[in-house]
Parts: structure tokens; sequence; C-alpha cells
């Protein structure tokens, strides 16, 4: 209650008087310099799914995992420093990637991309109170309704009243928090458990293979991770929006940079949980057992009798990983609300706040009810990463050539999505009930890479194919005529 309440008090406090309007709420133009660009980029991709899916990673496919996951999370930021200036330069007064995709490659990919960026922010803010609840539960007995509603309940109080604005001044808070608990919760744990050399050997006896750099089904997974998370994040409204959030091209080239080494770190430490935990604890890997605890293999090894003051701070970490993530992903719909209602009907700008605010109220509860009964925050994840392997690459493609069209993008994410399903285990069950296609699926991948390299390579083969055959040109200069500000002409919509 008193991290919930102080953090709602800083984003209160600080975006007091500055949204007037829907160009206000969603937006924070050129505002925010190096440092505060840098936070806001650690604390918002820091959800507590590090406390949950990285460790179950570590523990299930070791070190060979660990490093996959953190490399899969540092690319990303890499990959924006070169793609923000781009969006800064093509689309000066944009805000969304739903807005750019409409105008570069009409409405059938665009209503395609809409769904599925909507779709990935919605798993990963129902991953996320699925995480809190179920570590709140785990720990101290908390229902995780109450849990759950109470989290949303508050970042949604804070979020529709600041925006954009709100979400950024606490995530700069949130992460000088976060980083230093984290390696203190890291150390604390090692050394309540005796150091390196008993998990080592805790870890030889149960598992030597997680110790295996060259394991070959971590590095099959790890490598299935860097496709999945390059993906799903390179269609994530979250860092389109803090792209325009900086005060210059430098600023957001050099805060992605920065977040990039400090995202991977903290990615690498949060998955070596997984595996103390199984040098020290009983922990089941096996998915398909009753047992399967993987997924909560830190909250499991806490319960080895560890000291008040360590469950504490894991509970902390968690809540304001909890935070950080979830008033960001709230704020990044209701932009998608406002821009694109705004651009479809001449509502002016009061009602476009008003829905905006409305549609997140709708997704905080309909993520709600989905946490209470969701089973594996990895396994959320995971469909959503798949639908952004898919289409990812069409969508960027598009901000550097000006051959690729919008049928060309749109199959090329359909063709990369359906070669991803067809070897897709979670939805196997689904998929082979349906008539004729299921006999013609092949076997599913357990380890998902088949699945993810197959979206993301098949999509990107394809677009450079489509692009190569085209004979079109479109004018990418044009892009930034096509979108301006919300709060251009209140008595049209933005266009």
């Amino acid at each position: 209650m008193a991290v919930l309440a102080g953090s709602a008090a800083i984003g209160v406090w600080y975006s007091r008087g500055q949204v007037g309007s829907v160009e206000d709420l969603i937006t924070a133009r050129d505002s925010i310099g190096e440092r505060r660009m840098t936070g806001t980029l650690v604390a918002s991709v820091m959800g507590v799914w590090i406390l949950f899916s990285a460790p179950e990673a570590g523990a299930s496919f070791g070190i060979a995992a660990v490093v996959g996951y953190a490399v899969g999370e540092a690319v990303p930021m890499l990959a924006y420093a070169r793609i923000g200036p781009q969006i800064r330069k093509l689309i000066p007064d944009g805000h969304s990637l739903t807005e750019y995709a409409h105008a570069r490659y009409g409405t059938a990919m665009y209503a395609f991309i809409l769904v599925v960026s909507a779709l990935y922010m919605f798993v990963f803010v129902s991953a996320e109170l699925t995480g809190i609840a179920g570590a709140l539960s785990l720990v101290a007995g908390v229902p995780q309704w109450q849990t759950a509603v109470l989290v949303g309940g508050v970042v949604l109080l804070y979020t529709g009243y600041g925006g954009l604005t709100a979400s950024i001044v606490t995530d700069t808070v949130q992460a000088l928090l976060v980083i230093p608990l984290l390696v203190a919760t890291f150390i604390a744990v090692l050394v309540t458990v005796g150091g390196v050399g008993p998990v080592y050997d805790g870890v030889t006896a149960a598992n030597p293979a997680l110790l295996d750099p060259g394991f070959i089904p971590g590095l099959q997974f790890g490598l299935a991770l860097s496709f999945a998370i390059l993906g799903a994040e390179l269609i994530n409204q979250t860092w389109w929006q803090r792209v325009y959030a900086g005060e210059s091209d430098d600023v957001v080239r050099r805060g992605f940079r920065t977040a990039s080494v400090a995202n991977g770190v903290l990615v690498f430490l949060a998955a070596l949980f997984g595996i103390v935990a199984v040098g020290s604890t009983d922990i089941v890997t096996n998915v398909t057992s009753a047992g399967y605890n993987a997924d909560v293999a830190l909250f499991v090894l806490l319960e080895e009798a560890f000291p008040e003051p360590v469950v504490l701070g894991v509970t902390l970490l968690a809540l304001l990983l909890v935070i950080s993530s979830v008033d960001t992903l709230f704020n990044a719909l209701a932009s998608l609300v406002a821009v694109d209602l705004g651009r479809l009907t001449a509502t002016d700008d009061r009602w476009l706040l008003l829905a905006s605010r409305l549609f997140t109220v709708a997704v905080a509860l309909a993520a709600v009810y989905v946490s209470l009964r969701a089973q594996s925050v990895l396994r959320l994840f995971f469909f959503a990463d798949l639908l952004g392997a898919a289409v990812a690459f069409p969508l960027v493609y598009g901000l550097y050539s000006e051959s690729i069209t919008g049928r060309g993008a749109l199959t090329s994410s359909v063709s990369g999505l359906a070669v991803g399903l067809a070897y897709f285990p979670d939805l196997r069950g689904t998929l082979v009930a349906v008539p004729v296609l299921g006999d013609a699926l092949p076997a599913a991948d357990p380890l998902y890479l088949t699945s993810f390299a197959g979206a993301f390579c098949v999509s990107t083969a394809l677009t450079l194919v489509t692009a190569r055959l085209s004979t079109s040109a479109f004018n990418l200069e044009g892009l930034a005529g096509e979108i301006g500000r919300i709060d251009d002409d209140p008595s049209e919509p933005a266009d």
C-alpha cells in the first residue's frame, strides 16, 4: 500500500497542471534528457516477469538460456538506437506505430498491426498482474484478486490523470530503486545459500547440463528467446512513445544504448536466480508434471527459511517492477485509442481524452480477469512474442525502403505467423483439432526455436523478396505531411 501510494503521489504531483489535452496525455514530446530517458527505458522493460520467466528459463535450460535471454533483451534497445532517430526524422509529429502503419501501408496492414500491438501489450499487462498476484499469494497468502485489483487500480489512477509525463517520472524513481534492490537481493540470496561453491555443487548434483554453455537445448532456447524478444519489442508502442519524448536524436540514441547494456545485465542477473534455485532447493522443470514449479523458482527458493529482510526485499522489488511496466503499458494503450480514434472520427479533444481513459479502464479490468486464470507467465509472453516475431521486420522495413508495399508487408507478416504457429507447442491442442489442418501440421518444437525463428526469418525473407519485385516507390518524406499533432486543429481529426 505504501509503495503504491508513493508511486501514485509522485506521478500525480509531477504531472499536475500538465495534462490539458489528449496530446499532453499521450506525449511528452522533446522533454526529457539522457538520464531520464535511460531511467524510463530500464524501468519500463523491467517488469515482474524478470523474477518469473527469466529464472524459469535459467532453471529449465541453464546458463546458455540465461545468456540468450540477456542478449535478447539488449538487442531491441540497440535496434531502437538506430530506428528512433529515423522515426523522428520521417514523422516528427507522430505518436504511435499504428498511425505510421496506416500512412505507410494502408488499411489492411494497419488493422493487422493494431490488433497485434494491442494484443501484445494486453498480454504483457496480464502477465505482470499474474506475476505479482502469484508472488504475494505464495509469500504472504494474499488472495490473488486483491493484489491484481489493487495494483491495477492504483496504477490506473495516476496514469489516467498524468499520462506519459507521470509514467516517465515514476519510471525514473523506480529505476533508481530497482537496480540496487535487484543486485542486493541476488547477493543476499547467494550469501544465504552458502555462496557460489554450494550452489555449484547442488546444480552439478541436480542437473550438470545447466552449467554447460554448450548445452544444445539451452542454446536453442536462448536463441529462440532472442528472436522472440526482438520481434515483440519492435511492435511495442511503449518505445515509440519514448522515441518522441527525448530532447534530441542524440539523447534518444545514447539513452537506448545505455539501456541496452543495463537491461542485458539485469536480465542476466535475474535469470541466474533460476540456476541458484536448482542448486539449492527442489525445482521441478518438467512442464508436463503436476508439480512443475520452475516458473516460480525464485519464490520456491525464498520458502527455504530465508530471512524476512530478503523476502521483504524481493516482494518490494516485484511490486516496483510491476508498477514501472504496467503504468507504461496503460499509457501506451491509451495512446493507440486516442490516435486512431482521432484519425477515424471528428471527435473533439475532450471526448478523445475521455475515450482514452475509459478504454484503459476496460483493459485494466480485462487484464485482472485474465491474470486470475493464467498459469505460466512465460507461456503468456510466448504467444504475444510469436505475433511480434512475425510482424516486426515488415513493419520497420517500411521506414527505410520505398519499394515495400502494404500488400507485400501483410503477406510477409501473415506467412511468418503461419509458419510460427505450425511449430508452436502451446496452442497445439487447439490447432490439431481443426479439420484437415491438424493432420498437416509438423511436429511442435518444445524449445520454440523453429517457431520464433521461423516466424521472424520467413517474414523477413518474404519482405525483402516482395520489395525487390515491387515496382512501387513510396515517398517516405511525405509521411511527415500525413501525420500531424492531434491538437493541430481541434475541429478536424489528425491524419
